[in-house]
């Protein structure tokens, strides 16, 4: 019996609380790969498997896969509770009380996501190796609310990608390197990293990323699986380790649009200790009811095209592929010209993450454990300084030094970078385009093919369209679209503000049109 087959012996739930015992049948044998949320609630409600059985079958797979075997390290950390909360959310099945849509199902947090079982939140930095701070961010307090079972966290790009250029997504010096389970000599892209390889290698159900501009969407893209980037403020940042409060968000990273539109609609919400979400009650909904699939039926497109070869010949035939399957379901497309300023948005970006940053995580490491000792971004910095021979040895910390040295919130150099972004990439960026044309949404190949690992040179990224939605704070959705060379491709949806119920349902319909979805193979490379 091979891991690897995805199949493992597991025990079976009761189906009846009051029935009269029975002779005990041998355990059955619980195909888990490539289940969805709807798939494994349904097999726990007919006792085809448990919660337990199911957190037992995912610790075993990282266990093997990705510790012993293609060795991914996609996961940081599992949690010594996971095992007893599953026993606990199977007993209240089978009492007849379920807490929610995601009851028993098993999710990993990215390593920057705080959660009050015993483990640190480190954003995979030696600094906050004992930075546990025995809380929940409201977003893992709302899954846990929904029945989730938190089964531990997963690595990430250090700092969120956030500490030196050029750098190598998904490495930290705690979690080590993440790699690509569609070859393991390729980036898996970061800084959502480990979440988007786990969800892949099916390690886990579904887990939990962060985006600032890329973080989400780019390893969802480039594992082959679905990653939504919601509205800024539909989803509470609180005891989040921040860059930007202007552009950071969790978003939910998955196997199938449907998966998404589960957990999105269980995270999303106001939290009254987080101005930014203010609207989010309002805007919020049930985004699995509101699935169609066939909703690209008259929908018009506008199309973002790369500039010619910038993906390689096999992303482009994936995408004219693609283009020509949304036709074919009803949806009409408009080609459209790329926004011309998106090199002041990006200049004028760095600037609004250094300022922020330096703010954000000065505020949120004043509030961490007592046990953490770096109270202060310069005392990361002089901690790395220390500790250079595991901390920096791949790149160093320019970004961090370039963040410490800015002045303040207040700096006009700040505010005006901030409000002239705002302006090139909402209102006369995603809005105009969208308006002119009268579109429902964006397409774009998301990003080129995964990319070799090479930690003297650092990523060697071929652009992405994650740009304008990053920093305009909208949302965008990333739908496997199919393999160029045998490596994920990914398609983009993108909308105004709180259209994410629109945009999943666009995906949820071109996922079904295309079915391009496949499990990795672990290939070892060249």
């Amino acid at each position: 019996m091979t891991i690897l087959s995805g199949v493992l012996a597991v025990g079976v739930l009761a189906v009846s609380c009051s029935a009269p015992s029975a002779p005990q049948q041998p355990p059955k044998l619980y195909p888990v790969e490539e289940k969805t949320v709807a798939e494994l609630s349904t097999d726990m409600a007919s006792g085809a498997v448990t919660s337990e059985g199911l957190v037992k079958l995912y610790l075993e797979r990282i266990e093997t896969i990705d510790r012993a075997g293609p060795k991914l390290g996609s996961v940081l950390a599992v949690n010594p509770r996971a095992l007893e909360d599953a026993r606990r959310l199977d007993a209240e099945r089978g009492q007849g009380k379920l807490r929610g849509a995601l009851h028993g199902i098993p999710v990993l947090l990215k390593d920057n996501i705080e959660s009050a079982d015993p483990l640190p939140t480190t954003a995979g930095s030696l600094a906050l190796a004992e930075n546990q701070g025995n809380r929940d961010a409201p977003i893992v307090a709302r899954l846990r609310a929904a029945g989730a079972v938190i089964l531990g966290k997963s690595n990430l790009s250090e700092w969120a990608n956030m500490r030196g250029s050029p750098s190598t997504s998904g490495w930290s010096a705690l979690g080590g390197l993440t790699r690509n389970p569609y070859s393991l000599d390729c980036t898996a892209c970061g800084s959502s990293s480990g979440s988007g390889v786990a969800v892949a290698a099916n390690l886990t159900a579904i887990a939990v990323g962060t985006e600032t501009d890329g973080s989400v969407t780019c390893p969802g893209a480039m594992n082959g699986i679905v990653g939504l980037k919601p509205t800024v403020g539909l989803l509470s940042r609180r005891h989040i380790i921040p860059i930007s409060h202007t552009q950071d968000t969790a978003g939910p990273m998955t196997r199938t649009v449907a998966d998404a539109a589960a957990m999105l609609t269980v995270m999303a919400g106001t939290d009254k200790l987080d101005p930014a979400t203010s609207e989010a009650d309002k805007h919020r909904t049930d985004y699995v009811a509101a699935l169609d699939a066939g909703s690209l039926k008259g929908a018009r497109l506008g199309v973002l095209r790369p500039r010619p070869g910038a993906y390689g010949d096999a992303a482009e035939e994936a995408f004219e592929k693609a283009l020509g399957q949304l036709k074919e379901a009803g949806a009409e497309l408009v080609e459209l010209q790329q926004p011309p300023q998106r090199g002041r948005i990006g200049r004028n970006e760095m600037i609004v993450l250094l300022y922020e940053f330096k703010a954000g995580l000065n505020a949120y490491l004043a509030d961490t454990a007592a046990a953490v000792k770096t109270r202060t971004l310069a005392a990361v910095i002089e901690f790395n300084r220390r500790e250079a021979d595991r901390e920096l040895k791949h790149f160093g910390q320019q970004l961090f030094i370039q963040a410490e040295a800015t002045d303040g919130l207040e700096s006009p150099v700040y505010k005006k970078a901030l409000d002239e972004n705002r302006r090139l990439a909402g209102p006369e960026g995603i809005d105009r385009m969208l308006g002119e044309h009268r579109l429902d949404a964006l397409i774009a190949p998301s990003t080129g093919r995964a990319f070799k690992i090479d930690f003297k040179n650092g990523d060697q990224f071929q652009g992405g369209q994650m740009m304008l939605a990053a920093v305009s704070g909208y949302p965008h959705l990333t739908v496997p679209m199919g393999l160029a060379d045998g490596l994920p491709v990914g398609l983009s949806f993108i909308g105004a503000a709180w259209s994410e119920a629109r945009l999943l349902s666009l995906g949820h319909a071109f996922e079904k049109k295309a079915n391009v979805r496949r499990k990795p193979h672990y290939n070892q490379g060249d």
